[in-house]
Parts: C-alpha cells; structure tokens; sequence
C-alpha cells in the first residue's frame, strides 16, 4: 500500500531544459522545488520558476554542478527531501547517489548498486548475456594495446573502441585495422579518462549501417514496463540530433522482440525509475544488438510522453517517493508518431562552431501537436561553460507523414535571434526524401551534411 508522501521539496541538480522541466513536474505533483544555479548562470529560467534557488558555485562545471559536496550541502541547506539529477553532469555517478542517500535523501533513480552495474557498459554487457538479450561481438576490458589487436583480429575489423563509462560520444574510435588501432587506443584511453575519470575500453564489431534503436524502461524495484521504443539513428560525432518514436524501420515483430528484450534485462536487475536500453538494428542481418543503459532520463525522453500519453518525468516523482509503479503493460500502447530536434547554440555553417551570447528574440511555435522544451527567453544570454542545448522542439501527430509536416510548419514558425542555432540544418534535413522515407543510419548524417557541403 502507498504510504504517505515523503517528498515535499526536492532539488534539482542540474540546469538548462531539464531543470525546467523537473521542477514543471514537481509543482504539478505539489511538491516545492529548489534551483541551483552558477555565476552564469543567475536569473535563468529555472531560478526564476522554482520556489527556492541557491546559489553553487563558479560558472566551471567542476566548481559547481559537478561538485558532489555543493550539491548535498545546498540540498540540506534547503532542507528538501530529494534531489532529481536530471540528465548529464552527476546523474550516472554511483557515487553520488549513494552519498545522497548517506546524506538521509531521496535520489530520484535508481540505487548507486544499479548505477554501478549497469553504467558500466562492460558489466551492462554481461548482464545482457545472461538476460538472453543479443550483444555485438566484442571483447571484455582490455588494458593494453597488445591485447587490443588480439580481440580485434578474433572480431574482425572494422572494430570500435570504447570507453566503458560515460557517453556523449567520448572514448570512442573506429579503427578499420591494426596500424590505426595501435594509433587511436591511448588517445580514446586518455580521452575517457580525462572525461569520465575512467580509462577503460573494450572492443566490438563495427556495424556502419546499423540503426540507433532505444526502448524507454520504467519500474519501481520490483515491477518493469516498456514504452516502447525510439529511433535515434540521425547523430553528427555520435551525438543524436533528431529522435522519432516509434521507429519507421521495425516491423511489429521486432519492435515486441526487442521491447521483451529491454525488459528482461530491466527485471534481472530489479530496475527503479526511468531508464533506457540502447540497440543497433542491423537491417541487413535483421537482428538487433544491447549497446548500454542509461540509469537516467533522456534528453528524448518527450517524444515517448507524446505517443504514450505517460508523463516521466512526474512518474519518476512518484516512484522516488515510494509510490508502486501505477502503469501495466497493457496499459501501454503507441499512439501516432512523435518528432524531435535538438536545438543547439552552434552555427552549422561554421563546422558547427559553438555560439553563446545574448537573446535579442525568441519567438516560438504554437498550435495542436506542437511542444518545445527550453531553457531560453528574451535578453538571456546562453553561456559558453556548458553544453550547447538550448531547446527542443517536438510534434506529435496522427502518422509519421503528418508528424513530419507537422515539423515543417514549425521549422517554419520558430526563430532564435541574437545567436546562431542549428535550426537551419533542421529545415534542409526534412525536406531530403530520404529522411521523409525514414532511409537512415548512423552514419546517414554526417555522408549527408558532407555531400550537401560538396555541392555548395
């Protein structure tokens, strides 16, 4: 039976978009929410929505939002009974949640056990094999370039190198023999250390056309539902751009396959609060492969919400404060086609250069199926410190077709002034036929974005 309400005021350790958002769920649950916020960050969006705001640190993430003894110290300044991490910067760090938890805190996730396991990609691996789920040929932790080459020669190249913690795209290398494996296996070391304070790789087959398929997992430690899944496969540097749900590419049988799949490997670790479980999809060989699981919520996590009706974000609220998982599986079921953009504070024209500074002028899309996620007003100016989403603009619609021409019409209406933003990469991008035809990759992206800078 549900007990009464334990959480009454929680703090969101994070920023930008998703701090918006969490505390947008917190005041729909009546529960107070407390901001944190940077020297650069002063008088943000989220500052000014939440009922509290205190003050972290300097503007460098390592001197605030990273700073796990800031973050707990300004939590039990505020005396809140939770902290929501939100996604990026101390979301997947074990460590963190287990001293908000020694701290006497609600974290808003999973357990730092879970944390642990499953944001180690090598362990997540493991686990994955003995859920029954398919992983990628690949190798275990190597610490050395001479065993590197070894793994690599029983996979077979090409091979990718990555880095077991993380993500972002960091750590990572695709290597098509042996002279370049030698070459890029410190670097990709270095980088993942440097990033991620963890220096570990392991090696998997390289599948260049395969599709980046995620299904969205909730569960409250004892009991596990899927909402189905999402199509991420349009990335620039392993970075996802656009996200749509369902996916255009998977035929019924796969899409149940891979969503029973995702769900037993989130039952064998007794999963708790919003989760995702990355695949390829490799057409060709019409089988789909466990890349990792993200402990957390997703940047994509809305275009689920659209097709489900299912709010995450206060679902994870209410898990977190002891409530049973209110949902069955068979109360889940897709419902049209659900379109998002990144927009980010780079200029596509300028190799994707970042872009801060001032907001002269925001002016976003209106109308039925029409959503944006943002962290942006009139006269803010978006700081160079962090990373450069700055909103998200998402439809929903009856069918992909419509939800498509959905976006145009938006993409037509939206405009950021005072910065350069991808917006117009976006524009061009839905009107190619195929991306209209849902004829994509992982590597789809950035052959499209060369061939268009070719012909200019």
């Amino acid at each position: 039976m549900y007990k009464p309400r334990r959480i009454r005021k929680v703090l969101i350790a994070n920023r930008g978009e998703i701090a918006v958002r969490i505390i947008q769920a917190a005041h729909e649950l009546d529960m107070q929410a407390v901001a944190i916020y940077t020297d650069a960050d002063k008088g943000n969006l989220a500052s000014q929505l939440a009922d509290y705001s205190i003050y972290i640190g300097e503007s460098l993430a390592h001197k605030s939002y990273l700073d796990m003894d800031k973050v707990i110290e300004a939590a039990k300044k505020a005396n809140v009974d939770a902290i929501h991490p939100g996604y990026g910067f101390l979301s997947e760090n074990a460590e963190f949640a287990r001293k908000v938890a020694e701290a006497g805190i609600i974290f808003v996730g999973p357990s730092d056990n879970i944390i642990k396991t499953m944001g180690d990609k090598a362990q997540a691996i493991l686990k994955a094999k003995e859920a029954g789920v398919p992983t990628i040929p690949g190798s275990k932790v190597i610490d050395n370039v001479e065993d590197a080459i070894l793994e690599a020669k029983r996979i077979g190249y090409p091979v990718v190198i990555k880095a077991i913690a993380g993500g972002g795209g960091k750590g990572i290398r695709v290597v098509p023999d042996s002279e370049q494996l030698r070459v890029q296996f410190d670097i990709a070391s270095s980088e993942a250390k440097a990033a991620f304070g963890n220096g570990g790789l392991y090696l998997e087959a390289y599948l260049p056309k395969a599709r980046h398929i995620e299904v969205q997992v909730l569960g409250d430690g004892e009991n596990v539902i899927h909402l189905y899944d999402r199509e991420c496969s349009l990335q620039r540097r392993r970075q996802k751009i656009v996200e749509e749900a369902p996916s255009p590419t998977l035929n019924n049988k796969v899409r149940e396959e891979l969503c029973q799949s995702a769900l037993r490997l989130a039952k064998l670790v007794n999963y708790k609060g919003a989760g995702t479980l990355e695949f390829l999809y490799d057409e060709e060989r019409s089988g789909f492969y466990f890349l990792e699981m993200n402990t957390r919520i997703q940047v994509e996590h809305a275009i689920t919400e659209m097709i489900t009706g299912v709010d995450l974000v206060r679902e994870m609220l209410r898990i977190a404060d002891g409530e049973p998982l209110r949902l069955k599986q068979e109360d889940i079921k897709i419902r049209g086609s659900s379109i998002e953009i990144r927009i980010n504070a780079e200029d596509p024209e300028n190799n994707f250069f970042p872009s801060p500074g001032k907001i002269s002028e925001v002016f976003y899309p209106t109308g039925a199926g029409v959503r944006v996620d943002t962290m942006l007003f009139n006269g803010r100016v978006v700081p160079p410190f962090y990373d450069s989403l700055v909103a998200k603009l998402i439809v929903y619609d009856e069918d992909r077709g419509m939800a498509i021409s959905r976006m145009n019409r938006a993409l037509r209406q939206v405009r950021i002034d005072g910065i350069k933003t991808t917006l117009p990469l976006f524009k061009d991008l839905f009107q190619d036929c195929d991306v209209v035809k849902g004829n994509y990759h992982i590597n789809f992206l950035e052959s499209w974005m060369a061939s268009k800078n070719t012909n200019k």
